[in-house]
């Protein structure tokens, strides 16, 4: 098992955990997966029965930050309550990050989107702050779903 960080976000998945890493793995540059280590075989324990070659524990780094993941049923799902920020140097960085991980419409707003296994994401400009400081710019950011840099700076 590989070293933990002090701090680490763990993702419960019902079922997709491996995909999942994959795929951000694959999104973000410096990402890789660290470790998997699979539930024991069913007959071992009433808990793990249809859990063969799940993950129990999956470590992947993403761009620098140490995540945990799992796959524990659907007992638990994600929602907006808590959401990762990206933090984008410019529009063209934004414009990547949103392709990849906008995967529900309804959920667009003000930067903040939803991927492909229903966690939240903020897909935002590092100077953010500095776009959103009149009251004007605050209007058009309520407005828009992903963040489009020159609208704020026109605003």
């Amino acid at each position: 098992m590989a070293e933990l960080s002090p701090i680490q976000p763990c993702l419960w998945f019902d079922d997709r955990a491996r995909a999942a890493m994959q795929y951000y793995v694959d999104v973000f540059p410096d990402s890789r997966i660290t470790s998997i280590e699979e539930y024991p075989d069913e007959s071992l324990d009433e808990h793990f029965v249809g859990m063969t070659r799940k993950v129990l524990n999956g470590q992947f780094i993403l761009n620098g930050v140490s995540f945990v993941c799992l796959d524990g049923g659907p007992l638990f799902t994600f929602n907006e309550s808590i959401s990762f920020v990206v933090s984008c140097k410019d529009q063209d960085e934004i414009d990547y990050y949103w392709s990849k991980l906008s995967h529900v419409p309804e959920s667009e707003q003000c930067g903040w989107c939803k991927d492909q296994f229903g966690v939240s994401w903020q897909v935002i400009p590092s100077n953010m702050d500095e776009l959103v400081r009149r009251p004007e710019q605050i209007q058009v950011m309520m407005r828009q779903k992903k963040v489009v840099i020159a609208e704020l700076e026109n605003a």
